[in-house]
């Protein structure tokens, strides 16, 4: 385990999440019967700053939330997890972010999101923050937020010399933004197609994704690929990310949990491709599990396991040059 304990600020979103389970996932205009109704945490900012705790970094939280019980919640979870809010706003009068999420028994979900106060999320309470984001190793953001708010954030971060990682999810269309203050974009092939205003159904090789989405200015593209593990994309080399087998009961979450694990491993002085590595077990470790937050394993069992499979997980990808991997 590193003795460095770097710092990761996180910029992002709160949402209460109510979920229920049912067989599958309905249809659309169909109505199934549902069960096991419960509230828990949500919000891929929240869940990205505690898993990062987690995994032993100093972590920063800068986002926004109501004057409600939802986010009484917030903060008392953050707290608890040892996550400095000195960058949370309470916006009074204004609900906290919500998501409803439906879970079917294979591990599968949709989630819908109303973002609540997250919308008001401006670059002014980063501003009110910025010495957090300027004192970190890395700035963390996704897009549950206004993406104005966290380009700037990340501009500010990498104007400081701190590294930074945007995960641009929920998926939008970035085909006209400058993406030139961000070290590593994070998006799945879904979120990397939209991004490039493709149609999700649209058949595009996970490589040529990421060569398109440099274009757009950051320094290194990492598609995650699910069950299939990730590709890590820069100018000069690709390097494909095996995945780690697990038995899969809930996948909600991983994505966060991979992003949170990638920004602590680069704080922690590892290469693009070794912190992958790292992010993908600990989102496979998260998948063992249900729900976000109570899936989320800490720096122990995530040392414990890659001491276990050492001979998988240290196995060397696969990388080529950028002329072998355009044949």
């Amino acid at each position: 385990m590193p003795t460095e304990r770097p710092a990761v600020a996180v910029v992002g979103s709160y949402a209460k999440a109510l979920v229920m389970t049912a067989d599958r996932i309905p249809t659309p205009g169909e109505t199934l019967i549902g069960r096991d109704f419960r509230g828990t945490f949500g919000g891929k900012g929240s869940d990205m700053a505690v898993q990062a705790a987690r995994l032993g970094a100093a972590v920063s939280y800068l986002g926004v939330v109501g004057d409600d019980g939802h986010g009484a919640e917030l903060r008392d979870l953050l707290e608890h997890e040892g996550v400095d809010l000195g960058g949370l706003r309470v916006a009074p009068g204004t609900p906290t972010g919500v998501g409803f999420i439906v879970k079917d028994t294979a591990g599968s979900n949709v989630i819908v999101v109303d973002p609540g106060a997250n919308a008001g999320f401006s670059t002014a309470d980063v501003d009110a923050a910025a010495e957090l984001v300027r004192a970190a190793d890395v700035a963390l953001a996704q897009l549950e937020i206004p993406l104005g708010t966290a380009l700037h954030a990340l501009a500010l971060a990498r104007a400081a010399g701190v590294t930074t990682i945007l995960n641009p999810a929920p998926a939008v269309d970035l085909r006209h933004t400058d993406l030139t203050c961000v070290d590593v974009l994070t998006p799945n092939e879904h979120e990397a197609k939209v991004a490039l205003g493709l149609w999700p159904d649209d058949v595009v090789p996970a490589e040529d994704l990421g060569r398109r989405l440099l274009a757009l200015g950051p320094r290194a593209v990492i598609i995650t690929l699910g069950e299939s593990g990730a590709l890590v994309i820069t100018a000069e080399h690709v390097t494909e990310v095996a995945p780690v087998r697990v038995a899969v009961v809930d996948s909600n979450g991983a994505g966060d949990g991979f992003n949170a694990a990638l920004a602590v491993a680069l704080g922690e002085g590892r290469d693009l491709a070794a912190a992958a590595r790292f992010a993908g077990t600990v989102a496979a470790l998260c998948c063992e599990h249900w729900e976000t937050v109570p899936s989320y394993q800490d720096r122990a069992t995530v040392e414990a396991f890659l001491a276990a499979n050492l001979t998988t997980t240290a196995t060397s990808p696969t990388t080529t040059t950028t002329t072998e991997a355009r044949r």
